[in-house]
């Protein structure tokens, strides 16, 4: 059979029954039936009036392909998640095998998938204890901080009241339900939501290149970290339950702490009792060159929160992985209240945790994980090497998760305006190149372009990446003298 791309060729070929044929003309207009029916996020809508936001219709390897016939190289992974590629059969044919067995049935029970998932999550991990599944890196996040809540609740309880404070740091996202949003600490992403959940506290992140401290690395005493300890002794210890961070900043524009930073930070938890939450959902499965991004500083977390790379964004899932002596602290006789109290609907989807289970076995006999620290280590290099251009400010990162800050002037270090930022994005996708950047953060400062292509780059895809970056640098920057 001859291959199907559009639902006009499944009309013509007869494989959409003729009750459903007959709701569709010659000449399907999707893109006004997308101005007229989809909300997209981050986008203001009347800006897409006279131009609709490009259909893409399918995807093989690095690239996506739009409604026109045109390819791109996907510079970002969609949304820094389809780590092995696109069109892999093998998970359809997972996906399709689960169906038959068992299309749905909840954790209340149990199921072959979500066991399997589990032990190999944990497995990976290197440690003792249990996973909770939910389907969103916002929902993973939002179940970390109840666990840790509940932990110290049941486990230390304190006669100066509960430990229900969680610290978290600027320019870092964790999420945009109302708890996680209430961890995240950018600014825009909060516009009209306030006020959010109490106890949630932020300081200063490890950016070394703006370093809120006036500092310089290598002449500074971290004070990125120890700003944690005089948080927690301001806010009081006995008052403070959990700490969250990215181990590499990704939303909030792509920020690689130094390298004592991470043991630091968990040291300074364990001096005060603080649960030490990684939220890896964009740094998990292989996306920094290691399959967790906090094995490259070689802490480990008292929770994790995984999401995007667990299933390379075929389904949705996400999951919370927690050390063994907490999940201890919620066993009790039956009847009691001690047990985590939390239940969706579709965590732990048996289709979801099967097509998981597959991909990490990807990422696994593929070495897709060495591979990206390779094939990441030549294009951040390549990057360095050719692009010394007026507007980079700084160029970091580790595997294949890479910022480009983007700077009017290389001294004042004040950013590239937001309209020659997208200019610059612009050109790339003229050229069919993908890449993104960091958006409704602080405000002036979306301003960092952010490179995370699938983990099967090759060297020659890192090479389009460079020259139409290169590119697309210069023609801005010319146009706009």
């Amino acid at each position: 059979m001859e291959e199907v791309t559009s639902e006009l060729d499944l009309i013509k070929s007869g494989l959409v029954p003729s009750n459903l044929a007959q709701d569709y003309s010659d000449q399907v207009d999707l893109a006004q039936m997308d101005l007229e029916s989809l909300w997209h996020p981050l986008v203001q809508h009347q800006a897409l009036a006279g131009k609709p936001p490009k259909c893409m219709t399918k995807g093989v390897g690095c690239y996506v392909t739009d409604e026109q016939g045109k390819e791109y190289l996907d510079g970002i992974s969609s949304l820094w998640c389809v780590n092995i590629g696109y069109g892999r059969q093998e998970l359809a044919e997972v996906a399709y095998q689960q169906t038959l067995e068992l299309a749905y049935f909840p954790l209340t029970m149990s199921h072959p998938p979500a066991i399997r998932l589990a032990h190999k999550l944990l497995e990976l991990l290197g440690f003792e204890g249990k996973v909770f599944f939910s389907n969103s890196g916002s929902e993973a996040n939002e179940v970390a901080f109840k666990i840790a809540r509940q932990y110290h609740a049941q486990a230390s309880p304190t006669s100066t009241g509960p430990r229900y404070k969680i610290i978290s740091r600027y320019r870092g996202y964790h999420g945009n339900t109302m708890g996680a949003l209430s961890a995240t600490a950018v600014a825009e992403r909060k516009l009209s939501y306030e006020p959010l959940a109490p106890g949630f506290i932020h300081i200063q992140p490890p950016y070394c290149y703006r370093c809120p401290f006036g500092k310089t690395y290598g002449a500074c005493n971290i004070e990125c970290a120890t700003t944690l300890e005089s948080t927690i002794q301001y806010e009081g210890a006995q008052s403070v339950a959990a700490v969250i961070v990215e181990p590499i900043v990704a939303g909030g524009g792509l920020i690689v702490p130094p390298d004592e930073y991470l043991p630091l930070v968990r040291a300074i938890c364990d001096r005060y009792g603080v649960l030490l939450i990684f939220d890896e959902v964009v740094n998990g499965f292989g996306r920094t060159g290691k399959m967790f991004g906090h094995e490259h500083w070689g802490v480990q977390p008292d929770l994790i929160t995984l999401a995007k790379g667990i299933t390379s964004g075929y389904m949705p899932l996400s999951a919370t992985a927690v050390k063994q002596p907490i999940f201890e602290a919620f066993l009790d006789q039956p009847g009691s209240t001690s047990h985590f109290r939390h239940v969706n609907t579709y965590g732990g989807h048996p289709v979801a945790t099967a097509v998981a289970e597959r991909n990490i076995e990807i990422l696994v006999a593929e070495q897709l994980t060495a591979q990206a620290a390779k094939t990441g280590n030549y294009l951040l290099n390549e990057l360095k090497t050719c692009l010394d251009h007026p507007w980079i400010g700084d160029i970091r990162g580790k595997g294949l998760f890479i910022g480009l800050e983007l700077v009017s002037d290389r001294q004042t270090k004040a950013p590239l305006a937001e309209g020659q930022v997208a200019a610059v994005i612009s050109h790339c996708l003229t050229n069919g190149v993908i890449v993104g950047r960091n958006t409704n953060t602080v405000p002036g400062f979306s301003n960092v372009l952010i490179l995370a292509p699938p983990l099967i780059l090759t060297f020659d895809q890192a090479d389009q990446l460079v020259s139409v970056l290169k590119g697309a640098l210069e023609a801005t920057y010319k146009s706009s003298s």
